[in-house]
């Protein structure tokens, strides 16, 4: 994404134009844009002129419009094939169709072609600017935050995964913030009956070589940002597949693909599902190649927390309530925090969740913000959106205890101070 204009007042209010040109710069645009905000981009609007003689003329026309906003819905990217439970051999599903991110409201600037207070529905184009206007405390740390690093140059897809089982396949690219399935992929291959029957061997060579086309197409395995192609795989057909992609390399002198050799890596996971992707990103293998990337640190840590909470559950703590408590210690070490609690449409319900950040970072704490869009920001948010790791053991019960004596206490100390005025 691309920063075009940027004006933040010191109480937060102020606009900022962006660019968006990829899926991804959608998904930020999707979590930066707010109920009650402002948006200006461009769009396609059907306006109807009635002559004198009572004749109406119809047309469309693009203009710019501002919006009031009242309802921001995301339409992720799917390619023809990759929701679907099946496909035949060979079928074949791109990058094409494009994430889409759709800003409703009531025009809120006047336009010769569209009445003041007028309902309108934008859907936002990738390359074409976007105007994003927020009132005080709107820009926060976090908003801010995913600007910057939204327009970080040179972001691109840094894993490409192939979940794979005998005849099935699942082609992923994974990113900072999102995992896109591209396509899925299902040849059948009967049982081998006996060692003479040659049916078994003719759907194992169909579905590798539509796997091999199929990758050729899904995957840039030349591109410089991608540092690992990940096969994982049940049993043994990941060694299948990286020999027979190997196999065919050389037999078409593919330089680019054999030159990508050592990007592969071959990972053992217990279901050939796309889910096994978390499982397959904390192999040792992965986490040595990937430890910079924001997705695996995500998943790492994750586990982490998991682990902590069946072996040492003071250090480990979840929920909106017990999380700020132990903000208010200091006794945050990690913080782990769903991007989806900071589109909450009450505004002091993300205040709240944006103070608890910044509280963890001034004392210290690390923050890692999950992505709803990748398998363990979803896993983060079936435990609420909000965990925390501590440096020190504490007792939920005790410091629910100590709340409660605290607030008993002030509460004693505003009717003494009450009893003494009157």
């Amino acid at each position: 994404m691309k920063l075009i204009g940027k004006r933040v007042e010191k109480d937060g209010s102020g606009h900022v134009t962006v660019r968006p040109e990829d899926d991804e710069d959608m998904w930020h645009l999707y979590n930066l844009i707010q109920e009650g905000d402002r948006v200006r981009a461009a769009g396609i609007r059907r306006v109807q002129n009635v002559s004198a003689t009572g004749s109406v003329d119809s047309r469309r026309i693009r203009l710019h419009l501002t919006l009031a906003v009242t309802r921001v819905n995301w339409s992720p990217s799917t390619a023809p094939g990759a929701e679907s439970g099946s496909a035949a051999a060979g079928t074949s599903g791109g990058p094409n169709a494009n994430a889409a991110v759709e800003v409703s409201g009531r025009v809120a600037e006047e336009n010769p072609h569209v009445k003041l207070g007028a309902f309108h529905t934008l859907e936002i184009e990738a390359n074409k600017d976007v105007r994003i206007e927020k009132d005080a405390g709107g820009w926060d740390s976090v908003a801010l935050g995913r600007v910057e690093e939204s327009c970080i140059p040179g972001r691109g897809a840094e894993v490409a995964a192939i979940v794979c089982g005998e005849g099935t396949a699942t082609f992923c690219l994974l990113s900072e913030h999102m995992t896109v399935v591209l396509q899925r992929l299902e040849v059948p291959i009967p049982r081998k009956i006996s060692t003479t029957s040659s049916a078994h061997e003719k759907g194992l060579a169909r579905f590798y070589q539509s796997l091999y086309q199929s990758f050729l197409r899904h995957v840039p395995y030349s591109a410089p940002s991608l540092r690992a192609i990940v096969i994982a795989s049940p049993g043994w057909v990941r060694d299948a597949v990286f020999d027979y992609i190997m196999s065919e390399a050389n037999r078409t002198s593919n330089k680019a693909l054999l030159a990508a050799r050592n990007k592969f890596i071959k990972v053992h996971v217990t279901s050939p599902h796309v889910h096994s992707l978390v499982e397959a990103l904390k192999s040792p293998e992965i986490a040595a190649q990937l430890k910079e990337t924001k997705f695996a640190r995500e998943g790492m840590m994750l586990d982490r927390f998991f682990k902590m909470l069946a072996s040492d559950e003071m250090r480990a703590w979840y929920g909106p309530e017990h999380v700020a408590l132990a903000a208010d210690r200091g006794a945050i070490g990690t913080l782990l925090i769903s991007d989806e609690l900071f589109r909450s449409s009450d505004a002091t319900q993300r205040k709240r969740y944006v103070g608890i950040v910044e509280d963890v970072k001034q004392k210290g704490g690390e923050v890692l913000i999950f992505s709803s869009m990748h398998e363990s920001g979803q896993q983060l948010n079936q435990l609420t959106g909000i965990a925390a790791i501590l440096t020190f053991p504490l007792d939920v019960e005790v410091v629910e205890a100590e709340e409660r004596e605290a607030r008993e206490e002030e509460e004693r100390r505003k009717a003494e101070e009450n009893d003494v005025s009157e």
